[in-house]
């Protein structure tokens, strides 16, 4: 909800992406009840009441975090025979050698 004091109108709309001064997110019981003051107009925009569902840079961002999450670790690191064995997360360790 804001105000556009110079039209004398209140106005309620859907809820803001962003934060801005001098705008107020309403639920809906209190939405429903808003009275404005006499002279005043209150003007409702309608609200999608359909579900829109993922937009392409939703999935588009799904698909990047899948691609990373099942790219195998430490692939293009050169083996060494003095460091251990990297596979994922685990480690395989070297046999301590006896002494």
């Amino acid at each position: 909800m804001t105000y556009a004091y110079a039209e004398s109108t209140a106005v309620l709309g859907p809820l803001a992406p962003f934060v801005e001064p001098h705008t107020y997110d309403l639920c809906a019981r209190h939405s429903d009840r808003l009275t404005v003051p006499r002279g005043w107009a209150a003007v409702r925009l309608e609200l999608e009441t359909e579900p829109t569902g993922p937009t392409g840079d939703d999935l588009l961002a799904l698909a990047d975090a899948v691609r990373e999450a099942a790219r195998p670790i430490g692939v293009d690191e050169p083996a060494n025979d003095e460091s251990p064995a990297r596979r994922g997360h685990l480690r395989a360790l070297p046999t301590p050698a006896s002494s």
